[in-house]
């Protein structure tokens, strides 16, 4: 049984005389190995120019043996590379029954410093710390793409937006293939209020990105915001229709956002005279689990109020007494008007 194979993704090898002995090494473990039962080609991934193995994005059929065949293989050469990684996937109908992250673990300094700079990444208050780690990798290895979107990411969060954008941008110079540094610019972008410019680069992550990956859906969360922010509402509704109709597992980061992606799904319907849809995106939103600095319940009864009224339809002063019980000023404003 074959099934539809996703791989892509970049492994960087340093330097010539590593890069003649991995793709030697490829060719002899493909044949001897695994009997040409591979989905690559050494010719067809290996890029002597820049000494890497690049994948930008592979898209076909494979069988299981294949597969692993192929997963095996890369890891095994995964072990050389000085920097990069490599995502697979196999889907039937859609849905994933296999993954796979492949990326160097070597003792390498400029492997370790990477790893651990990421790890520090996700720890409040030891932002310098990583920056260092990363910064180490980086001074070991000047293409490090993956410790530059890093580098960057902590930029952004301390506010140092030129250090930031300087840090993405090398990081698509080295590899324009991968998402995270086009989000990474538009978040700055968008801090500067520069929505226009923020756009431009979630177009170019979306098409850099696949839907089985979160950051795809990310993108498509933060373009609609852009353009609910320009009042750009058709586009809005299109890119939040996308997102709120995806089934987001409790583990995926996209699924904290549901709530608040139903609630401007529905400002935008409402906005287009689309108030029964608004409606019902509205009570979406007060069903999905609510999270810290999630949109409070008031300004959604607020809302579906207005929808509801905009409608024709009664309830919206329940829906809004309810809002102005809970403190929401405009509420209490629009019932004092209404009576």
């Amino acid at each position: 049984m074959i099934h539809k194979t996703i791989i892509s993704g970049c492994l960087e090898f340093g330097n010539a005389r590593n890069f003649e002995y991995v793709t030697k090494t490829y060719a002899q473990r493909a044949e001897t190995h695994y009997r040409m039962d591979v989905l690559f080609k050494c010719e067809e991934i290996f890029v002597e120019e820049t000494a890497t193995l690049n994948i930008p994005r592979y898209i076909g059929q494979s069988t299981y043996k294949s597969w692993d065949n192929t997963i095996k293989l890369l890891e095994y050469i995964a072990q050389f590379a000085v920097a990069g990684d490599l995502s697979a996937w196999m889907t039937d109908n859609g849905q994933v029954i296999k993954q796979a992250t492949i990326e160097p673990k070597s003792e390498k300094v400029a492997v370790q410093s990477y790893l651990a700079g990421r790890e520090l990444v996700k720890e409040k208050g030891r932002e310098n710390e990583a920056i260092a780690a990363l910064s180490t990798a980086i001074e070991k290895y000047e293409r490090h793409a993956l410790a530059y979107e890093r580098r960057g990411y902590l930029n952004y969060k301390l506010k140092n937006y030129p250090e930031a954008l300087e840090d993405y941008t090398k990081c698509i110079a080295i590899n324009a293939s991968r998402p995270e540094p086009f989000i990474g610019r538009a978040a700055v972008c968008i801090m500067q209020n520069k929505d226009g410019d923020a756009l431009v680069e979630l177009e170019r992550a979306i098409k850099q990105s696949i839907p089985l990956q979160p950051v795809h859906w990310n993108a498509r969360r933060l373009k609609a915001e852009c353009h609910l922010r320009r009042e750009e509402y058709k586009e809005a509704a299109t890119e939040l229709k996308f997102f709120t109709q995806r089934a987001f597992s409790a583990d995926n980061p996209n699924y904290e956002k549901l709530r608040k992606a139903w609630y401007n799904y529905g400002r935008a319907l409402l906005a287009l005279g689309e108030s029964v849809e608004a409606h019902r995106a509205f009570s979406q939103a007060m069903e999905a689990e609510r999270f810290d600095g999630d949109v409070a319940d008031a300004e959604l009864l607020l809302q579906r109020g207005l929808a509801l009224r905009q409608s024709g339809q009664s309830g919206y002063l329940r829906d809004w007494k309810a809002a102005a019980d809970q403190g929401l000023t405009r509420a209490a404003e629009l019932l004092e008007e209404v009576q």
